[in-house]
């Protein structure tokens, strides 16, 4: 397997890398990643005291029913390898990895 890199029209090469994995367990869920994505790739959702994913709601009035909001992956396929996510994140969170042709 081999993976694939841009000519920059500096003449400099450069190699995407695309959102793998983004670790809950050190994920404090401050959005930072989320504001930065330019493609709508990342999702914050809840975890309750389970583990289990819980939508937010946009209704304060609401009971929360999670313990903790993480970020998670929504849309991988729309990630351009930029890792403006990775980059911004406080706790190191993300794994990223460049693309195999």
């Amino acid at each position: 397997m081999s993976h694939f890199s841009i000519t920059m029209p500096s003449g400099e090469s450069w190699e995407p890398k695309f959102v793998q994995n983004i670790n809950e367990e050190t994920c404090i869920g401050c959005g930072r990643c989320f504001k930065v994505c330019p493609r709508g790739v990342l999702e914050l959702i809840g975890l309750n005291d389970e583990g289990e994913r819980v939508a937010i709601s946009d209704d304060d009035d609401e009971d929360e029913e999670y313990e903790k909001k993480v970020m998670t992956i929504a849309h991988q396929e729309m990630c351009i390898g930029c890792t403006a996510c990775s980059k911004i994140c406080p706790k190191k969170c993300y794994t990223h990895a460049p693309a195999t042709v």
